[in-house]
This record gives structure tokens, sequence and C-alpha cells, in this order.
């Protein structure tokens, strides 16, 4: 199944601008002022809160204060639940973000009723430099089998492949870029270009500089049945690739994303996706200028099988 009815959002308690994250995460501007925190925490509390109206199961832990945590708020970069009941941890490019990988958070995922069978530990080779940052640079079609990568500091291609190898996903591997000043840069995460739903993708083609690679991800996504709703570069700024498509306990299903990536939709791409399901979206205007992530980095979703 695509989707889920159920995500963990870990609660800011000291959120902020991480400059290790920055060096290569171009979405990132760091603002000043003591009442970071407190915004951030606001546009979280009304974010979970429009998920639990509409009926989805939304897990919520507090972050520590130590170790301090700026980016814990985006927690489907070190985890994933799979519905074979296996939890995923990732090697993740910044050293401060490493310690985001808490015990008694999985502690708590199993306390809501969920069967946990197996951790595996993917985290290891961040020591030698090789990182492979979860859903945040893997973007997984679960019916079809596929999974989206593109190559960054983030998304080590030998692991990437391992890891698809292990998981039963054929890789369908590409670069993707963006225009930071006068330059060609590599975007960290692939999901901030793309959004993998039930019957539709949202993607940035545009970002694909290779034409062989963005005819083989095309090719790869009408293969696989699903219509393509594209969006520009500029769009993809306003992190209107960061979505994710979850369902309520009815399966009802909904597509979340920003206030900020909603405005930058035109009514042809809003008509696209309301053919095939309601948009959530929220204020994270804070969140996405410090952190440089959106609505889809702050769900990880919860796929394991019930107890």
């Amino acid at each position: 199944m695509q989707t889920t009815d159920t995500v963990l959002m870990i609660e800011p308690i000291a959120f902020g601008y991480n400059a290790e994250t920055a060096e290569n995460n171009y979405f990132q501007v760091e603002q000043k002022g003591s009442d970071i925190q407190s915004k951030a925490l606001a546009e979280f509390n009304i974010f979970a809160e429009k998920l639990r109206n509409k009926g989805i199961n939304v897990i919520t832990v507090k972050d520590t204060i130590d170790p301090h945590t700026p980016d814990s708020i985006f927690p489907n970069n070190w985890v994933s639940f799979h519905k074979d009941g296996k939890v995923v941890l990732y090697p993740m490019f910044a050293s401060n973000r490493r310690v985001e990988r808490r015990e008694d958070i999985i502690e708590t995922i199993k306390g809501q009723g969920f069967e946990v069978s197996e951790i595996d530990d993917w985290s290891l080779p961040e020591i030698q430099g090789h990182f492979l940052e979860g859903t945040g640079s893997m973007i997984f079609d679960h019916d079809n089998k596929l999974a989206y990568g593109s190559v960054s500091l983030r998304l080590d291609e030998r692991l990437f492949r391992e890891f698809c190898d292990k998981y039963g996903f054929t890789p369908v591997v590409f670069h993707s870029f963006q225009t930071v000043g006068s330059e060609r840069l590599p975007i960290y995460h692939t999901n901030v270009m793309m959004c993998v739903a039930d019957k539709f993708v949202v993607i940035c083609l545009d970002c694909i500089d290779n034409e062989l690679e963005r005819s083989k991800v095309i090719e790869t996504i009408k293969n696989s049945g699903k219509e393509i709703i594209e969006i520009s570069e500029e769009q993809m700024q306003q992190f209107a690739g960061n979505m994710l498509q979850v369902q309520n306990n009815e399966g009802e299903k909904f597509l979340v994303m920003s206030q900020t990536a909603f405005k930058s939709l035109n009514e042809n791409q809003v008509s696209a996706i309301e053919k095939y399901c309601e948009i959530i979206y929220s204020d994270l205007n804070t969140i996405e200028v410090n952190g440089g992530g959106s609505a889809r980095c702050m769900l990880a979703e919860v796929f394991l099988p019930k107890k």
C-alpha cells in the first residue's frame, strides 16, 4: 500500500538553523531572533492538529534539550517503519543529526500498538562518509516496488542500490540540480523535487539536467501507471515537490504540503491533484526558512503491523 494512516512527528524544543546541514542544503536561510523556536512550535502544533482533524493518526514525541538537535523536526531522514515489522536506521551527513536516532522513540511507537520485528541499522557507513538519508533521499513507490533516488552527498549510489536489493525495490537512479547564484548544484534530497502518490507523481523534471536520465524517469513513472503532475524549478524552490500522500482511518486520501507550496501551484496543478485526493496545507514558513525542509520532511510514515 502506498499510503499510511499513521505518521510520527517530533515536537521541537530547540529548533533553529543548522550550519552543518546548510553546507549542501541551499534552501536554508538563517533568521535572527529569539522567537524562532516558539514560532516553529506554533507551526508544528497547528500542522499536527490539521492532520488529526482529518482522522490521520499522529504520534508526537518531544525532542530533547541535550543533546541539541536543531533538525530533529525532520525524522524521516533517520528512520523508516516498514510493513514487515522492520525499523531501518540510516547514515546521516551532519554529525549533529546522528544523535536524533533515539531508541525511546521506537519504544513509543511500539507502545502505540505497533509491532517491531527487527531494527536494521544501516548507520555505520556514515563514519566513512557515506550517507543514505531515509525517505528524504529515497522516494518509494511501494505498490510497484520502485525507489527513486537522486545522487547527492546525502544519497550514496552504492548504498542506495544495496538497500534496494535487500528490500526488493528496483532502483531508479538519476541526478537533479538547482540553480544557486550562477551555478547548478546537486539537490540535497530527492523529496524536495518529487513526490510519489498512489495514482500520480508530482515532479520537477527541469531539475534533471541529463536528457537520458530525465527520459528514463518519465518512462518509469508512465509505466507504473501514474499521472505526471509537473512543477517548475521555481515552484520546487517553494517546496512544491515536498509533499506526502497519507490516508485517514476511513481510507480517505490526502496530499499534505505547506502553505508556501500550495500558494505556488497554479489552478491546473491543484485541479490535477484534487482529481485524486483532498489537499491539506499548513503555514510552515519558519521551519522551511531555517530548516530547509517542509511538510513531507516532518512526517515519518508508520507502516508497521498492528499487534
